[in-house]
């Protein structure tokens, strides 16, 4: 969905200012301004238009690459596009993906500041192998700061261009890389440009900043521990359904950070601190954190909930387990465990958005919106169990949710891999929904597919899927267990097939879910209704 707001209250999306492989290959450290900053724009053009954006050169249009993206297609013109209104502080992000160049001194870049569209500030990745910062006022480009870097075509990269008084930053994947001083144009519009170079850009954030000399994120930032947020802001209580509610392997329920304290974070720092804390802990996630790339260690004990609906990370993954280990085939002692996330939004991940592996068990997932990542959105497996999915919002991905991850993992998975998925809103996930090995019994249902144009549930490799009182939505094959490589069993019982559907391929039988818990089916001709209206971020009440 686009979000288009103008508004004067809601936090900054700062990246953690710590990271380990700079683009200039050394290790580097920036404290960014702090998170108390306005959110002006947004707009990640999942609605498929780019209404707002006046365009100067170019083929601009709105087309899908994993999620839609606004593309400038053609590399023979200097191609610019701007937004919003005459800001004068202000931060400009964007992910975006050089595609081609043409010629030399070339770039694809986010622009701040822009008087219509022939003069600005702007960030750019150049084809000369280098982040340049610059600025245009009617003529060529003029560069004034610049810093190498790899620039690889076809890769996504988040820029984020900073102008408050003279002073300008540019950022690239949350390190600061350049800077100048410069008092040309103290207000203007925000904006992406294609030199003579076609990209794709996605994900588009504009905030406001609070300067130099406002508040700043510590480099090792310490949470604020409070008694209770504001009322109805955090929603931290809550008990699953299904397989993470059952009384197994040392634990009765997921009850998260129960008994524990509650902290407010509104910064990667403070979550990524936060996330790996020992004991007991309720972390309350305020704005869209963008986080380094790769996935991030979640310890045990920890509830994670979006505060109201705009909370979420982008850039990176939670990993819910130990290291992967072939030799470990049975549960150990130091397994993580009673883990909660809920009603967040998880955006661009650069391998899994959540990944539950290595023994982890009673694991809650639950409300959250998750799409447009690299590799899976719900991944669990190596013997993980006692996980429940509900609730979510999984959509315009391909690889949406994995439950076991190789059909010769069987030392580790079988017997495990117990999972409910219930009340999720499967929507243009046209695979995986989930592919399931070795697990029984796996319990899918009252969930709503649609468009899901390869398999609903796919079950494999000798594992037990029950699948009952789902809606399905012109899904080519709803329910199989002879989807690829070695077959499963399944038994799917009262659903709803429309618009074209196909039907079930199963057969075998399956391990009853109620011999391990008890639960009501609401009635199947109801469920697109019930999953529309009650899944996704926003929705959980506090």
């Amino acid at each position: 969905m686009r979000i288009r707001k103008e508004r004067s209250a809601g936090p900054l999306l700062t990246a953690l200012a710590a990271v380990t492989a700079t683009l200039l290959g050394v290790l580097t450290l920036v404290a960014v301004p702090g998170a108390s900053a306005a959110t002006l724009l947004g707009d990640d053009f999942e609605d498929g238009d780019a209404a707002g954006w006046s365009k100067s050169g170019g083929s601009w249009s709105v087309v899908a690459d994993g999620s839609r993206v606004y593309r400038q297609g053609g590399t023979g013109a200097d191609a610019r596009a701007v937004t919003g209104a005459g800001w004068s502080d202000q931060s400009v992000q964007a992910r975006v993906k050089p595609i081609a160049f043409n010629g030399g001194g070339r770039y694809v870049a986010v622009l701040a500041r822009a008087q219509g569209t022939g003069s600005h500030y702007f960030l750019g990745l150049s084809d000369t192998g280098s982040v340049v910062l610059g600025k245009r006022s009617g003529g060529a480009p003029a560069t004034l700061d610049s810093a190498p870097a790899a620039v690889t075509a076809g890769r996504w990269y988040t820029l984020r261009l900073e102008a408050f008084g003279t002073t300008l930053r540019g950022f690239v994947d949350g390190v600061e890389v350049v800077s100048a001083t410069d008092s040309a144009f103290p207000s203007g519009r925000a904006g992406l440009a294609g030199h003579y170079a076609s990209a794709a850009f996605d994900d588009v954030l504009v905030t406001d900043v609070p300067g130099p000399g406002g508040p700043s994120a510590s480099p090792t930032p310490t949470p604020t521990v409070t008694d209770t947020p504001p009322p109805g802001s955090c929603p931290t209580s809550g008990a699953p359904a299904g397989f993470a509610s059952v009384n197994a392997w040392g634990q009765n329920g997921t009850t998260g950070g129960a008994g524990g304290p509650t902290v407010e974070v509104d910064t990667a720092g403070e979550l990524l601190a936060a996330i790996g804390r020992s004991g007991p802990l309720n972390i309350c996630v305020r704005g869209m954190i963008t986080v380094p790339a790769g996935m991030h260690d979640v310890a045990s004990d920890k509830t994670i909930v979006g505060i109201g609906s705009g909370a979420g990370i982008s850039g990176g993954g939670f990993n819910i387990g130990l290291p992967a280990d072939d030799a470990v085939t049975s549960p150990p002692a130091d397994a993580v465990h009673n883990v909660v996330v809920r009603n967040l939004t998880f955006r661009g991940a650069t391998d899994d958005a959540i990944n539950v592996q290595m023994f982890s068990h009673h694991v809650w997932i639950d409300h959250n919106d998750l799409c447009c990542g690299y590799d899976g959105l719900v991944d669990i497996k190596r013997g993980s169990s006692y996980v429940t999915v509900s609730w979510n919002r999984t959509h315009d991905h391909t690889k949406n949710m994995l439950l076991g991850h190789d059909d010769d993992n069987g030392a580790q998975d079988t017997g495990r891999l117990k999972v409910t998925y219930h009340h999720n809103w499967f929507d243009r996930t046209p695979q995986r929904n989930p592919r399931v090995r070795f697990g029984e019994p796996v319990h899918v249902f009252n969930n709503y597919y649609v468009y899901n144009t390869d398999t609903g549930v796919a079950c494999q490799a000798d594992a037990g899927c029950l699948v009952e009182g789902n809606y399905f939505e012109r899904v080519e094959e709803p329910v199989t267990n002879h989807y690829a490589g070695p077959s499963g069993r399944c038994v799917a019982r009262d659903n709803v097939f429309a618009d074209d559907s196909g039907r079930p391929d199963c057969s075998g039988t399956v391990q009853e879910a109620s011999a391990y818990y008890r639960y009501t089916l609401d009635d199947p001709a109801s469920v697109k209704a019930i999953v529309t209206a009650g899944a996704g971020v926003g929705k959980i009440g506090g």
